[in-house]
């Protein structure tokens, strides 16, 4: 049976934004996922913020989903 391997393995949650916002800038990052923390003011620490509060954990699957589209 062949291992299965998990994209994110090994990434924490600031490491995939750092990749993100290095390959689309945060206006590309903010026009494919529309929320404040991309588009207002964007910064990795209000990203974090926003990103690990439980309400908002459809926006995290969406950065997530983002990222393993970039890397394949």
């Amino acid at each position: 049976m062949e291992k299965q391997t998990n994209p994110l393995h090994g990434m924490t949650l600031e490491k995939i934004i750092n990749a993100l916002v290095d390959n689309y800038g945060w206006d590309e990052l903010g026009a494919r996922i529309n929320i404040n923390c991309f588009n207002y003011d964007p910064s990795v620490k209000s990203c974090l913020i926003f990103l690990r509060k439980l309400e908002h954990e459809w926006a995290r699957i969406k950065v997530e989903n983002l990222y393993i589209d970039m890397i394949s």
